[in-house]
């Protein structure tokens, strides 16, 4: 694997600023047209994906890189999220990258969201989910 790819200097740079819960920066790797997709939501904004980073990383306890490949346009990390006791998860967690002259163009997520449902139920409805007024 080389340290010096672009790509990889992009999708690490993005993959840490998340995790940091730096926004801006992850943001900034970002290009245009760009698409995400995980088991919960689906964005095509550079920051609506990350809308509700600050609630996950108020669970994270750490994240370890377990592999990271790098193609000229592409990349794939996978990595384990591990969460506070009381939560007890720790998510193994795939990303695959698009790139598109230097900025990510597409992320897909991919992880069983079945330890998270419970998760996601105990904390009540989204917007999309919470009754209309009226």
């Amino acid at each position: 694997m080389t340290t010096d790819s672009p790509t990889r200097d992009t999708v690490r740079t993005y993959h840490e600023a998340r995790f940091r819960g730096d926004v801006a920066t992850a943001a900034v790797q970002i290009g245009d047209g760009f698409h995400f997709r995980s088991p919960f939501i689906t964005s095509e904004s550079p920051t609506g994906h990350l809308d509700g980073l600050d609630g996950l990383l108020g669970v994270v306890t750490r994240v370890d890189l377990i592999s990271e490949l790098y193609g000229e346009a592409e990349a794939v990390l996978v990595y384990d999220v591990h969460t506070v006791p009381a939560l007890g998860i720790t998510q193994r967690t795939a990303e695959h990258f698009r790139l598109r002259d230097g900025r990510i163009t597409a992320i897909t997520l991919i992880f069983d969201s079945a330890p998270w449902q419970a998760v996601m139920a105990a904390a009540g409805p989204t917007r999309d989910d919470a009754p209309s007024e009226g």
